[in-house]
């Protein structure tokens, strides 16, 4: 469905008019895309690259064609308005091939709004592309539009990060800025798309360029909070779970009181990092942000109920398993035990405790293990330095130490 003329004069007013004036929030808006169908579910895509007539028009501004802008944009319209998303993409990968070679060719920075603009569009679109395309052929797990998003926007991140003018806090956007300016909404983007892509090693390729030139601490607060975000999540992949911890504590302090949900999204990650270093939410945060899930895992760490620590994790296993959070909250099964342990101990009253007792207390949750098990159990917790003491293997005996035989300090961190 072709565009009205009325509309095609309109929008080519418009980007003239903007670009003309080097506008750079205005060139944005221009180029900016209306609201994608709601999902993918929604599209009657024909599937075909003719569903749609290319438009030709041709637009100079100030002997420089525009038209390479102007006729993607112009296309992209049309495919939204017939809720095609498969030709929504390809004319906004078009659109964006067109703003990264302009970005190239101009001097200064007044082009990086548009940018972002685009980046993130190409982003969406390619994602809903594909999972109506995987919807229509059989729930197949085909991203090849989102991986050709990603080359687009990595020639965007070349482009600025590559500028020879230096980056300047809060220097306003024109002919004499530094397109470093756009790198870090790019690079959260890129991100983004890694992690739904599950490439998480070519996150590390932007991260050394980024923060040996201070990058990620000169562009917005918004940006700065999505890439601590970000970097925390990759630093619990890597198991390096302290400079996790500091990311989300940056991300959650410096997100804004208005942004309920991405404090929540910040959350889901900070919470089973802090539970593991021996950290418990309080009741009043786990409601305030209805994060119910963890709930169980919070109160049966308190109190070493195994058994409703267990069914919390089980319970919402598939949910931890999305976020890839699962195999992290249970490795704080150990805490779990270390507190199992300590109110047998304090049940019993004295340093050496028989194993027999230990395996009671798991009966008595109605998981019921045997002395080897418990041993084993016993092992590691000793290892790890949660508990101090010994076992007697032939007398069947854990010896704990008079002196703090459940050190906090080795689990709260």
């Amino acid at each position: 469905m072709a565009l009205p003329r009325s509309s095609v004069n309109a929008t080519k007013t418009k980007l003239n008019n903007a670009v003309s004036a080097k506008d750079p929030h205005t060139i944005a808006a221009v180029v900016d895309l209306p609201p994608f169908p709601n999902s993918a579910r929604s599209s009657t895509s024909r599937g075909g690259s003719n569903s749609h007539p290319n438009h030709g028009e041709h637009l100079k501004i100030d002997g420089v064609d525009w038209s390479n802008v102007l006729n993607p944009l112009l296309d992209a319209h049309s495919a939204i308005q017939s809720n095609d998303l498969a030709q929504t993409y390809e004319a906004q990968s078009s659109l964006h091939s067109a703003i990264n070679h302009a970005l190239g060719s101009s001097k200064g920075n007044w082009l990086i709004p548009a940018l972002h603009v685009v980046c993130r569009n190409t982003h969406r679109a390619a994602a809903l592309a594909d999972e109506y395309v995987n919807r229509s052929m059989g729930n197949r797990n085909d991203h090849a539009r989102l991986q050709n998003a990603v080359t687009l926007l990595q020639a965007s991140y070349s482009k600025t990060l590559n500028d020879r003018v230096e980056l300047r806090a809060n220097d306003p956007f024109g002919e004499e800025g530094s397109k470093k300016a756009g790198v870090l909404y790019i690079v959260n983007q890129l991100f983004s798309m890694y992690f739904r892509l599950n490439t998480l090693r070519l996150c590390n390729n932007l991260l050394k360029p980024v923060e040996t030139r201070g990058i990620h601490e000169s562009g917005t607060m918004g940006e700065m909070v999505t890439y601590r975000y970000y970097v925390g999540r990759l630093n619990m992949f890597e198991d390096q779970y302290d400079l996790a911890e500091q990311n989300f504590d940056y991300a959650l302090r410096h997100c804004h009181h208005t942004a309920v949900a991405n404090k929540k999204r910040i959350l889901n990650y900070l919470i089973p990092v802090k539970l593991l270093r021996g950290r418990l939410p309080s009741s009043k945060l786990l409601e305030k942000y209805s994060l119910q899930e963890f709930v169980p895992l919070r109160n049966g760490m308190r109190t070493g109920n195994l058994m409703e620590f267990s069914n919390g994790l089980m319970k919402n296993q598939d949910l931890f398993i999305r976020r890839g959070t699962y195999l992290l909250l249970e490795k704080c099964k150990m805490i779990c035990y270390r507190n199992l342990f300590k109110r047998v101990y304090k049940i019993v009253g004295k340093e050496q405790i028989r194993l027999e007792y230990i395996a009671t207390s798991f009966k008595w949750l109605g998981m019921p293990i045997d002395l080897d098990e418990v041993e084993c159990i016993l092992a590691n917790l000793i290892f790890k330095q949660y508990i101090r003491g010994y076992l007697s293997h032939g007398k069947r005996v854990l010896v704990l130490s008079k002196k703090d035989p459940f050190p906090t300090s080795k689990v709260i961190k």
